[in-house]
């Protein structure tokens, strides 16, 4: 498919920019505003009038590190697009011994006695899930990585805090929006602890046809 192209570059706010009178923004004020009125007037104790740094509730700093000293990253996926896909070729061979990957650093691994290509049980007192472990040094210690998008598996999908087989990062995080003002999502950061996964490996359902 050929898409046309354009004549000059595209510059946010340019408009604006060569003349603000006769093309305001949409603020009140029609300008950048680094301060809002508007937003302050709503009283929202996390979502200030201005940009300020807001301790978050999951972080090395938090008292939940206590129990759960591992900064997770869920970071959108490198083999699919979110969850779409995740059954095709490319997802699936990304995946460590049918699970979706975790990356961990060394030191971390160590230990907790995890070596590479193990399947390891990521949990906090949300929920649980299985996925297998990949040793990188490029990550910095205490922290983690598991992509989002594994398709949700329950090992039992009655259980009050399940145990995703497969390796859904949606178990462990809250669902909270980021603030009462903006409601986006949150899930992209989570404290959990990791361990070696214990027993036989549950099998993989997620691709079954509902029986």
């Amino acid at each position: 498919m050929e898409l046309p192209g354009r004549a000059d570059d595209q510059v946010l706010f340019a408009a604006f920019r060569t003349d603000p009178e006769a093309h305001p923004l949409r603020t009140p004020t029609g300008r950048i505003e680094l301060h809002s009125e508007t937003v302050a007037a709503f009283g929202y104790d996390d979502a200030p009038g201005h940009a300020a740094w807001l301790e978050p509730s999951e972080w090395h700093a938090s008292p939940r590190a206590e129990r759960f000293p591992v900064l997770l990253i869920a970071n959108n996926p490198a083999r699919r697009l979110h969850s779409q896909h995740d059954h095709g070729a490319h997802s699936q061979a990304g995946k460590v011994r049918d699970r979706e990957p975790i990356r961990l650093h060394p030191a971390d691994a160590a230990a907790r006695g995890i070596a590479d290509g193990q399947v390891v049980r990521v949990f906090n007192d949300r929920g649980a899930c299985l996925a297998g472990a990949v040793l990188d040094e490029a990550l910095l210690p205490g922290v983690a990585q598991l992509s989002t998008g594994a398709w949700y598996d329950p090992e039992d999908p009655a259980a009050d805090a399940p145990l995703c087989v497969h390796g859904n990062v949606n178990v462990l995080t809250p669902d909270v929006g980021t603030s009462r003002l903006a409601q986006g999502c949150t899930g992209q950061h989570v404290l959990v602890e990791i361990a070696p996964h214990e027993g036989a490996l549950p099998p993989i359902r997620a691709y079954e046809a509902p029986g």
